[in-house]
């Protein structure tokens, strides 16, 4: 049985035949102690505290029977490690259309920092939020510049919290939705279109943090810490 946040990608696996329901992490509607084993694949790198990446796991634990497992995949910050680079550095180079692969800007720089070729809808974006903290905030002054780095596709991290563009290829875009524009490099008529570009945020995981996050679990134990491609995994037994 699969759950995931989008109901879009829940309908697919119903024409596919898989039973999904549409759920949040933090809050999945199965029994505690009903299920055997678990498996949450590129889902916590996206929430945005440590006790939010924290509740995921405990979770994911409720869920388990003692004795289950668990199978966790998270983005790593280290893309290349023990001198091999990760698939998805690799693939910059290797792809085939690489003079179509659509940047925004030089690696992870701030919102407010893209060049006059990018929209400025990012800026303006980034400063509504800071406008609407300081609000918030009871006149206290900001502590520091929070607004998240963007990142350049296929190249290493720089910072562990950050904003991933999205790009969205043949879909349309809703009125209420907010995203971005950017002019895609090409010959044809179609790559010279605006295409809508989301940004996601992602927490790349250092080695050893996400073991520690779920060492941190009285509930579980760690059977196995690992790598692989870019991603760092874990192994949990239900106690």
């Amino acid at each position: 049985v699969g759950c995931d946040r989008s109901k879009n990608l829940v309908d697919i696996c119903g024409e596919k035949h898989f039973q999904a329901f549409v759920c949040d992490a933090l809050s999945v509607p199965i029994r505690s102690s009903s299920c055997d084993a678990c498996i949450s694949i590129a889902v916590i790198h996206h929430f945005s505290t440590a006790e939010r990446r924290l509740a995921t796991i405990r979770e994911l634990a409720r869920l388990l029977r003692p004795g289950g497992t668990a199978l966790i995949y998270v983005w790593a910050m280290e893309q290349e490690y023990k001198n091999q680079k990760s698939k998805y550095l690799k693939e910059k180079n290797g792809s085939k259309n690489k003079d179509k692969e659509m940047n925004t800007g030089p690696a992870q720089r701030p919102l407010s920092d893209q060049g006059p070729d990018n929209s400025s809808q990012d800026s303006a974006w980034s400063d509504q939020l800071l406008k609407d903290l300081k609000d918030e905030s009871c006149d206290a002054e900001p502590v520091g510049d929070f607004r998240l780095p963007v990142h350049t596709n296929r190249t290493s991290f720089h910072s562990q919290d950050l904003l991933v563009p999205w790009h969205l290829k043949g879909g349309t875009k809703k009125k209420e939705e907010s995203v971005d524009t950017v002019l895609v490099p090409g010959g044809s008529k179609e790559s010279q279109e605006l295409s809508p570009v989301f940004h996601r945020y992602y927490h790349v995981f250092c080695e050893g943090e996400l073991e520690a996050v779920c060492r941190s679990l009285d509930c579980v134990r760690v059977q196995k810490s690992y790598y692989d491609q870019g991603n760092w995994c874990v192994i949990l037994e239900k106690l």
